[in-house]
């Protein structure tokens, strides 16, 4: 794969993975990100080094309040409008331009995954989770923060672990040694799991997602990625009924595998990139109504066979050939 063809296929991949696993959180992504590129030029006026520093060209970052203003017909951010967000627009300005942001020598440009993260946090409607900033200066009139909401995919979690009960701590240890993956909670005192063989990848094949069993009920998010499983896993796969994320890029994993996925119906993320499959897996997705997210990135499968996916999930993003499509719009009565 060409450099250009790896960039787009992750920054298309980090827009999938972020969608189908959590919206972002403005305090631990979106903040950080401002403090290391922006807020050094863009904040209220203050005193440094017995000098007045006023934000340069009158723009405030600092605040939830000054993010959302429009000043100067600069509106940084507009939620749910990543065309008529100006942030947007400056950062991804060429170097040479002289509007580009941040400028030459006060910060380091963004990452092309960086403002992908922006570009989610503000498609996704620009929460700032409760944050307000710097409420010095806001006008009266000014607009509130975007609320904070409860996420969908926590509401999904809450559902599926209604009168589970966590796995015993000998039984978590038992397959944990017998198949050398990674074992936590998605979250604290949540009896839902996450396993994966990050640590592991060579040694894991069937028999380690065969010996995953007593733990089956339980796991939500499985990362099979790179590693030696077959078809034949997929029978396992398949009985995890609280499965919500699938990794399975770069396996061998083939249409006869995909075939047994049919069973998950609360599957919301399949990763099968660079898996040998075609067209006649994208049958089997197709019943998977739960889905929202699958990459199909370096596989088999042919533009019609996606086109009819798209139709049969039209409110999931579909990555293919190193590009990912907006939901399609349902048609809507007359």
């Amino acid at each position: 794969m060409t450099p250009a063809r790896l960039l787009h296929f992750l920054i298309a991949l980090l827009v999938a993975g972020s969608a189908a696993h959590a919206s972002v959180d403005f305090k631990k992504e979106i903040l950080p990100l401002l403090e290391n590129h922006c807020l050094k030029c863009h904040r209220a006026a203050h005193e440094e080094n017995g000098r007045l520093l006023k934000p340069k060209g009158d723009v405030r970052l600092d605040a939830a309040w000054a993010l959302l203003a429009c000043n100067k017909k600069v509106t940084p951010v507009t939620p749910k409008d990543v065309a008529h967000s100006d942030m947007i627009r400056v950062v991804t300005l060429p170097r040479d331009d002289d509007k580009a942001m941040p400028p030459e020598g006060k910060a380091e440009p963004l990452t092309p995954a960086e403002v992908v993260k922006l570009k989610i946090w503000m498609t996704e409607g620009a929460d700032f989770g409760g944050w307000e900033g710097n409420v010095a200066g806001k006008p009266a009139a000014a607009g509130l923060p975007t609320p904070a909401k409860v996420r969908e995919h926590e509401l999904l979690y809450k559902k599926l672990a209604e009168g589970l009960e966590p796995i015993a701590t000998d039984v978590g240890k038992k397959v944990q040694a017998a198949t050398g993956a990674q074992i936590t909670p998605i979250s604290p005192g949540n009896p839902l799991l996450r396993v994966d063989f990050l640590n592991g990848v060579s040694q894991c094949d069937d028999n380690a997602v065969a010996a995953l069993a007593p733990i089956r009920e339980n796991v939500a998010h499985l990362d099979l990625a790179r590693t030696g499983v077959t078809d034949e896993a997929l029978k396992t796969v398949a009985r995890m009924s609280r499965l919500t994320r699938l990794d399975l890029r770069r396996t061998r994993i083939t249409d006869a595998g995909v075939a047994h996925l049919g069973a998950l119906k609360n599957l919301v993320y399949l990763n099968l990139f660079g898996a040998e499959i075609t067209d006649e897996a994208l049958v089997t997705l197709a019943s998977i109504k739960s889905l929202k997210n699958v990459c199909l990135f370096e596989t088999r499968s042919t533009d019609g066979g996606v086109d009819k996916l798209k139709a049969a999930l039209p409110g999931a993003e579909i990555i293919f050939r190193a590009d990912f499509s907006a939901p399609a719009k349902t048609a809507t009565a007359k």
